[in-house]
């Protein structure tokens, strides 16, 4: 990230994905005033599940349509927590001279993509998720909540650490992005060392794609993808489907995998016979989302080693952001 000096703690602030903007909202800040792309931002109906913590994604503008660091400075914010590498190398609209311009004439940028290990052009310093976390925590000058959190953190580590299963209970999963409610061919996202994998990481499971051999959609630069065929020839016990946040569970049941049982060729998948088909999360998740997602992927990965067992107190959550700790 590099070293950013503030005289005043920032105020106003935009964030490149919820990974950031998540870590804003558990440090207590006001949302950010937009972030990179709305379209992938997921995090209210997880904030459901946190009493007293709720925002209006609609509210926020959405930076990477804007087409030209204009919106930057129309805003005006004292902090862009954001990797200016990582702008440059996925918009075709931003350059590096727009960057330092912006770096010039409104604020700072602040970040690191820690989300995928998987882009070849980040090769420089990665962060986890909670080393990231602290690093915002000092900016906001919140250090007190992001200890509070880190706290809960580990308790929920041991938690789970208490509850796994033996090895060899633990599934294969396989993680992949589809399109649309009849997919046939899926783009697949390996367990690498990044945040968008975090929860599979903690629960253990054993990487189905990676074992095949098959490499990461965004290590081929979205060139890889897998068919039905392929699939059954690794035949995961478990088959988790990204980009579904915003069906329900029901909806994603009657939807895509009533397609999968109707396919000739998916219909014969062990996920698909046994049930185990279930929507994969959010690729951008920040500590409050991570929380409700770990807890949410235990309860279906191993629905009997954590029935009955809260991985957190949502109570708790809340009372940390808002500063009742």
């Amino acid at each position: 990230m590099g070293k950013v000096k503030f005289e005043e703690v920032p105020t106003k602030w935009l964030a490149s994905s919820s990974t950031w903007a998540d870590m804003g909202i558990a440090l207590g800040r006001n949302p950010p005033e937009g972030v990179w792309n709305r379209g992938f931002y997921y995090t209210q109906q997880y904030y459901d599940e946190i009493p007293g913590v709720s925002v209006d994604e609609n509210e926020m503008v959405e930076l990477g349509n804007a087409g030209s660091t204009e919106v930057f400075h129309e805003i005006g914010a004292d902090l862009h927590v954001m990797d200016p590498i990582s702008i440059v190398n996925r918009s075709k609209s931003f350059e590096r001279p727009d960057i330092e311009r912006v770096k010039k004439n409104v604020a700072p940028f602040f970040g690191n993509f820690i989300d995928s290990y998987d882009h070849s052009w980040h090769d420089y310093r990665y962060y986890t998720l909670y080393e990231a976390f602290g690093k915002l925590a000092e900016v906001f000058q919140q250090q007190h909540r992001y200890e509070a959190f880190a706290k809960l953190h580990e308790e929920v580590q041991q938690t789970i650490e208490a509850n796994l299963p033996s090895k060899g209970e633990r599934p294969s999963v396989a993680i992949m992005l589809p399109v649309g409610d009849k997919p046939e061919k899926f783009w697949p996202h390996t367990i690498d060392k990044g945040t968008n994998s975090k929860q599979w990481r903690d629960l253990k499971v054993y990487d189905a794609l990676a074992q095949a051999g098959i490499q990461d959609y965004y290590a081929t630069g979205g060139s890889t993808q897998i068919d039905y065929e392929t699939l059954l020839e690794i035949d995961p016990e478990v088959i988790m489907m990204r980009t579904y946040e915003d069906y329900s569970a029901k909806k994603f049941q009657n939807t895509v995998v009533e397609f999968m049982k109707n396919h000739p060729v998916g219909s014969k998948l062990q996920a698909v016979n046994n049930g185990q088909v279930f929507r994969g999360g959010p690729f951008y998740q920040g500590p409050i989302v991570n929380l409700v997602l770990t807890e949410r992927a235990a309860n279906q990965l191993y629905p009997d080693a954590f029935s009955g067992v809260q991985l957190y107190d949502p109570q708790r959550v809340s009372d940390i952001v808002h500063g009742r700790f």
